[in-house]
């Protein structure tokens, strides 16, 4: 690519001509401070806190241009330090800060958030500008995400992320001048819109305008009361996060000191969501066994994320047939839990509670679906994110670095190197191949990584070929992570362009690994490493480093066949294991008067 030179605090770089003020300024080592950039998907120079000086050749610039969106020209001279820079820079974060809401040490987002860091950078110890507070609008209805208007400081980060990362946009800006906020529209509760709560605009927010609905007490509760028996299982991508709540680098396995973490936080059992990714490979692998055999829907969709789940009944009820039965592991972990190991540790599954931490927001309102319960029982109680089970473990006093590794309880403990890797985007399906081709070829194939379906490309296709009923057939398979993504593949089934046997989705770009309920990464953070990446490598580390890697050679799952469930699809599994979808509208108007006013407001 064709390169320019631009000057920068008297600094000269060679930058392809393509980058932006605000990358050239990286490449010469210089920190230009943002707020509402979040690269890839918010370049919009909203915040105004990234001007500069510019002159082209000795020809000034016109005011002071947002770095973000200035693109460099070769003979460009920049600085970011001048009198004139840094008053800018003062005055326009005083601004943010006039109306926004303050209460800092009682903010969810002390500590992490990226607006009170550029505050302390900036050394601001006194506000000039004293304005009128946002009103405080806090939605708390939907199980998942709260959204707080006071603390919005209208970056549109959120909003990007909602729009054009997810293709969904039921965020937005509404109103005018000082009344204007980032809403549902119609003032619409995130309950009530197309939200599929996959949190990616929490993971987008730089303040804690948007935030889990978190269910911490409820757990503490449960754990304290004698009469209750708390189990928690722990997903395979909350492993490879949270350690950054302790100050790990992003992607740290850790793995042993979570768990050890959990069992001093006063759960009776500590188990692994793993063991049941595992289970989720039995069932879903022989359903797509059984598909193709026998003639049923295809292409075969997983099931395994909620948030996708919610996407495609909202948005391609056409496709609910193609939906995998499955529960999720989280589902399918908490049935097992309140039946089987209920029944082997002699106690009345009345009397568990079964708790999830996962990367995920969208898992709290999975738990909450009303077909989610087996003979009047939940499957899981309460779902916590990983950044709630670090606040759990800072609120408890644990010196998590300082902890000694400990390994998960057993009966549903266990777990292979297929489970593991269902955190990232073309884990399920990779997991899924590694039992299928094992069990249609009758050998222990040690061709077992499928590059093809890894990485973090939007979607991913392949073809392999498989000797099903005696006969070597092609299996066509695709992978996407986004909802964006999802819809492209879905488009082009529909319109007959492509056919698949077998498709992955999951709702989050890049899959559970960044999850809305995973650690906080902020946007500077995410100029040098990719959150992705570095935490889906973590669980490939991990498979690789594992015994077994095939979900069918776990021994607990095979016990739990011949013990209880007796066969993959078979009639306790389908009660226990597999589930049903329904189609759903898009906006919840519960009164023609509501819709009446609604369709007043949208004339005016």
């Amino acid at each position: 690519m064709d390169k320019v030179n631009v000057t920068i605090n008297g600094i000269t770089v060679s930058v392809p001509k393509d980058y932006t003020v605000l990358m050239a300024a990286r490449e010469a080592g210089i920190d230009i401070p943002t707020l509402c950039y979040l690269k890839d998907i918010n370049e919009i120079a909203a915040c105004r806190l990234c001007v500069v000086e510019v002159d082209i050749k000795g020809a000034p610039m016109r005011n002071l241009p947002a770095s973000c969106v200035l693109q460099v020209q070769d003979g460009m001279n920049v600085k970011t330090n001048t009198p004139k820079v840094r008053n800018a820079v003062r005055m326009n974060l005083e601004l943010i800060l006039a109306n926004h809401n303050r209460e800092c040490l009682t903010c969810l987002r002390n500590g992490t958030c990226e607006l009170q860091k550029l505050c302390d950078e900036m050394g601001i110890d006194d506000i000039e500008f004293q304005g009128a507070k946002r009103e405080a609008k806090i939605d708390n209805l939907s199980y998942s995400i709260v959204r707080d208007s006071s603390k919005c400081v209208l970056c549109g980060r959120c909003v990007s992320a909602c729009r054009d990362v997810q293709g969904i946009g039921i965020l937005d800006f509404t109103k005018r001048g000082f009344n204007t906020e980032v809403a549902p529209a119609f003032d619409y509760s995130m309950k009530d819109v197309p939200c599929v709560y996959c949190g990616q605009c929490i993971q987008a927010c730089p303040v804690a305008a948007l935030r889990e609905r978190t269910y911490i007490d409820d757990v503490w509760d449960a754990i304290d009361d004698p009469e209750k028996f708390v189990v928690v299982q722990t997903a395979p991508a909350v492993r490879a996060s949270l350690g950054e709540e302790f100050g790990y680098p992003v992607g740290t396995d850790v793995t042993g000191k979570m768990v050890a973490a959990l069992k001093r936080l006063g759960f009776d059992k500590v188990f692994d969501t793993n063991f049941s990714a595992d289970l989720t490979i039995m069932e879903e692998g022989t359903e797509l066994l059984s598909r193709i055999k026998n003639g049923g829907t295809l292409p075969m969709i997983t099931s395994c994320s909620p948030g996708w789940i919610r996407y495609c009944e909202l948005n391609y009820p056409d496709f609910l047939e193609n939906l995998s039965t499955c529960k999720s592991p989280q589902q399918m972990f908490g049935a097992i839990v309140k039946t089987y190991y209920a029944e082997k540790a002699g106690i009345d599954p009345k009397n568990i509670v079964s708790v999830s931490v996962m990367p995920c927001t969208s898992k709290k309102t999975e738990a909450n679906r009303p077909e989610m319960e087996v003979d009047g029982l939940r499957d899981v109680d309460y779902s916590l994110t990983t950044r709630e089970l670090g606040d759990m473990i800072k609120r408890a006093r644990i010196n998590f670095k300082k902890l000694s590794d400990e390994q998960p309880d057993r009966i549903m403990g266990d777990y292979t190197g297929a489970g593991a890797i269902f955190g990232a985007t073309g884990g399920v399906m990779e997991a899924a191949l590694r039992t299928v081709a094992d069990i249609l070829t009758g050998k222990d194939l040690e061709q077992i990584e499928y590059q093809a379906v890894r990485g973090i490309e939007g979607v991913k296709e392949a073809t392999l070929v498989l000797p099903i009923e005696g006969k070597d057939t092609p299996v066509t398979i695709a992978v996407a992570h986004g909802t964006a993504n999802a819809a492209k593949v879905l488009e082009a089934v529909k319109a007959g362009e492509k056919q698949y046997t077998f498709i992955e989705v999951m709702a989050c770009p890049g899959g559970c690994v960044h999850g809305g309920g995973q650690s906080h990464v902020s946007a500077k953070a995410r100029l040098e490493v990719n959150p992705k990446v570095s935490r889906a490598n973590a669980l490939y580390e991990l498979d690789r480093s594992l015994p077994q890697r095939k979900s069918h050679k776990n021994p607990e799952v095979v016990k739990l066949y011949d013990e209880y469930l007796k066969e993959p699809n078979g009639h306790l599994s389908h009660k226990l294991l597999h589930t049903h979808y329904v189609k759903r509208e898009a906006y919840v108007v519960e009164q023609e008067e509501e819709f009446e006013q609604m369709l007043e407001k949208l004339n005016k």
